[in-house]
């Protein structure tokens, strides 16, 4: 919360109506408030004063706020409804699109396009201008090129800056979407009528049925068995837009009958290491991810990948990494922590598992280099460097798993880092 000067009392103020239009601002951009919580906050302003800004900012974010998550939605609504004095600077940025057509010119902050779509709400907009007549015929140019699909466009939008429409519907996109799995040769056989391995012990069972004469000669085969997915999510403060969304798509593919894993191991990480696997066994999406979010006290907070990986490592690492598990790294690869100790427990967690995947949002950016010290000291612990930021990468990490030689932007990268040295 920054510094605001004393704000001025008029005469005749209609604070208690501008607290509700504010609230109204808020549950357009997604945080669930109803009537009670208006007569509260007004409560609390009335008890807490409002001679000073950062007061009245608390007050209200004490009564409106109820998860972490909401934190950004509510300070970039409160800047934008109580007259920055760079408001229309901020509600451009937030709301002009790119000539790119899929990120903006000027990368507004998380939850600033929410915000200002809830405050331009029904904000009447300019009527487009009408085609010449002549005659009777009226003639209608339009311009196609260059354009594309709605569905291409959320395919391509950085999960960071949708808004909240386009969230809901990149949600219902990703909980169609499955992760297939290769199946892994058991040690263990099974009979089989088409198999290459001869049962002799079968085969003399069935002689002895038949006096001691062989009729057939009995076949098996290996058994087929299904890795486990474990998967290591970043939530601190530079990752949690796209954690939320990703732990979504996760919650899908654990609930999905038929999805080929054997079982689907979900981790937070921040500060510290949070299990929320048993949270995702509930069928019900919101349930499931409120329940992971007060488990997990260190959303958006600081970030210590290499403790947290230790952690890991010491703890669950035997109980969950058996049987060629697969490993989902979800993480931006901020570390201030020691890059040696990181790079020691990435080598650890890349010899227990079959792959170490490592999906970072930061390959959205062009000319992306391994400069910081955990990027470099993680990379070359990885199986597969992909980006994930949007719906298509997504899409693609399916192609990764299906395909076990993948690398995706590793080779690149490690290129540039040994030239770095």
């Amino acid at each position: 919360m920054p510094e605001y000067a004393p704000l001025d009392i008029p005469d005749d103020g209609k604070l208690a109506q501008n607290i509700t239009h504010f609230a109204r601002a808020l549950r357009k951009a997604g945080l669930p408030i109803g009537p009670g919580r208006v007569i509260e906050a007004i409560r609390a302003v009335e008890a807490a004063g409002f001679t000073s800004r950062t007061d009245f900012y608390w007050a209200l974010h004490a009564t409106f706020v109820s998860r972490p998550e909401q934190r950004q939605t509510f300070a970039q609504v409160f800047r934008l409804f109580w007259r920055d004095p760079r408001y229309l600077e901020h509600m451009m940025a937030a709301m002009l699109p790119a000539i790119r057509g899929v990120q903006e010119e000027r990368g507004a902050e998380a939850a600033a396009k929410r915000a200002a779509e809830a405050l331009l709400d029904g904000v009447d907009q300019p009527a487009p201008e009408m085609p010449e007549v002549e005659g009777d015929e009226t003639k209608i140019e339009i311009d196609a090129a260059m354009t594309m699909s709605s569905d291409e466009r959320l395919r391509s939008l950085d999960f960071e800056q949708m808004t909240t429409a386009e969230m809901a519907r990149a949600k219902r996109v990703l909980a169609r979407l499955t992760l297939p799995v290769q199946p892994l040769p058991s040690r263990r056989t099974m009979a089989s009528p088409r198999g290459q391995m001869a049962d002799w012990r079968r085969t003399m069972r069935l002689a002895l049925r038949r006096g001691g004469e062989v009729m057939d000669l009995a076949t098996r085969t290996r058994r087929k068995r299904w890795p486990n997915l474990v998967v290591l999510c970043d939530i601190s403060g530079s990752m949690s837009s796209y954690s939320r969304i990703v732990l979504h798509f996760l919650h899908a593919v654990a609930n999905r009958k038929g999805a080929g894993w054997a079982r689907v191991h979900a981790f937070t990480f921040g500060t510290r290491l949070t299990n929320i696997t048993r949270h995702l066994a509930t069928r019900d999406v919101d349930a499931a991810l409120r329940a992971a979010g007060a488990e997990a006290q260190d959303w958006e907070g600081g970030t210590r990948i290499g403790a947290c990986l230790h952690a890991f490592n010491r703890d669950w690492s035997r109980r969950v990494m058996g049987q060629g598990a697969v490993v989902l790294l979800i993480s931006d690869g901020l570390d201030r922590d020691d890059p040696d100790a990181l790079a020691r427990e990435m080598e650890r967690l890349q010899l227990s598992a079959k792959r170490v995947i490592w999906i970072n949002p930061l390959l959205r950016w062009d000319g992306f280099a391994p400069k910081a010290r955990g990027i470099a000291a993680m990379l070359p612990h990885v199986d597969s460097f992909r980006a994930g930021h949007n719906i298509a990468s997504i899409e693609d990490l399916a192609e990764a798993l299906a395909r076990p030689d993948d690398i995706g932007e590793k080779a690149r990268l490690m290129d540039a880092l040994k030239s770095a040295e």
